[in-house]
């Protein structure tokens, strides 16, 4: 019963007061819920489309890449570390070795105190491996206080990087640029910019490339959820995809459960690549052969499983067409990995 001091008071009565607050908790359980069953039901979904049947065979595909650690161009690795990649390079079909000759500098120059044995250790390369393009992995930070892609003078300054890194006798150019948001002008003018010059000079132009959106209009929730921006717009990709001749996506970091729903997920991405990159532009796509420990990373992240999710791109895409992969990175990479690359790709590739 509600009494005559509760109403001149103001204050609810009891029964009121909690029926309120089961309202209300009741509203924030169920704004909470939701992200959560999205979640769930995103995982459910790449599971069953990481559960199917790889193909046993693939189409025909166009060559593999490796990164390589900057310990090349600073001069550490040995004459033997040099001829177990020359071996490697030579049975596993890679064509493409990104050489990390960087960072650039928050200006976007390029120290050269940085790579003194650049231009010894392409010269070597090519002698050894012909026909494999060395090329120069350049990139750094973007953001406040680190490269700031929308200032026309660091983009000329990173030019001039480019052309130092060329004269070096580098196949072309790797830029690697993190964070870049979806739709971002200033990459965009870079990679123009940088286009004319490798083009002018007959060399390549490739780029790292961050995830690609599910479903259109997921990347700005997804970026929030990430903490920083790491997934673009399928039409973003195809922008930039314009000013370059190769592209290699990063699946990886995405902190999946289980390795068929990292598997689903690289099927995913991929199968969103081929259809958002121009058959002129040779797709790679990135491996991740690096510690568990890493920020993003899961054990569900394996060379195989990412293997298994292009295989799987490729078995149902109905434009197949020649792609590779390359592992991230050689100086991660485990006995276990490179089994797991050459067992269920290289190998099955030759067929």
């Amino acid at each position: 019963m509600l009494t005559g001091a509760t109403k001149t008071t103001g204050a609810p009565a009891p029964r009121v007061a909690r029926r309120k607050y089961r309202i209300i908790g009741r509203a924030l359980f169920f704004f909470a819920l939701v992200p959560v069953l999205l979640a769930a039901g995103g995982f459910t979904w790449l599971a069953v489309e990481g559960s199917g049947q790889a193909p046993a065979t693939i189409p025909a595909t166009g060559g593999d890449g490796l990164w390589l650690g900057h310990a090349w161009v600073a001069g550490t690795e040995t004459s033997a570390d040099l001829s177990a990649l020359v071996v490697r390079v030579k049975h596993d079909g890679i064509t493409d070795l990104f050489v990390h000759d960087g960072p650039l500098s928050a200006d976007g120059s390029l120290d050269p105190g940085l790579d003194p044995r650049a231009r010894w250790l392409v010269a070597t390369l090519h002698k050894l491996l012909p026909g494999v393009r060395v090329q120069a992995w350049l990139g750094d930070l973007v953001g406040p206080g680190n490269l700031d892609l929308d200032s026309p003078a660091t983009r000329s300054r990173i030019l001039q990087s480019v052309n130092q890194a060329l004269a070096d006798g580098f196949d072309g150019i790797h830029f690697d640029m993190e964070p870049v948001a979806s739709g971002d002008q200033g990459y965009l003018d870079l990679l123009a910019e940088t286009h004319r010059v490798t083009r002018e000079r007959h060399k390549v132009l490739s780029i790292a490339a961050d995830l690609i959106e599910p479903l259109s209009g997921l990347g700005l929730p997804a970026n929030l959820v990430a903490g920083q921006a790491r997934y673009w717009a399928a039409g973003y990709l195809t922008a930039l995809a314009g000013n370059v001749d190769e592209v290699a996506l990063m699946t990886y970091n995405t902190a999946m459960p289980s390795g068929t729903t990292y598997s689903g997920f690289v099927q995913l991405e991929t199968g969103i690549a081929l259809r958002a990159i121009p058959s002129s532009v040779h797709l790679i796509v990135g491996l991740p052969a690096y510690p568990e420990a890493w920020p993003g990373h899961s054990s569900a992240e394996t060379v195989a499983n990412a293997i298994r999710g292009v295989r799987l791109a490729l078995g149902t895409s109905r434009q197949p067409r020649n792609i590779g992969v390359a592992m991230y990175a050689d100086f991660t990479a485990t006995p276990a990995d490179w089994a797991a690359y050459q067992a269920d790709w290289a190998e099955v590739r030759k067929t």
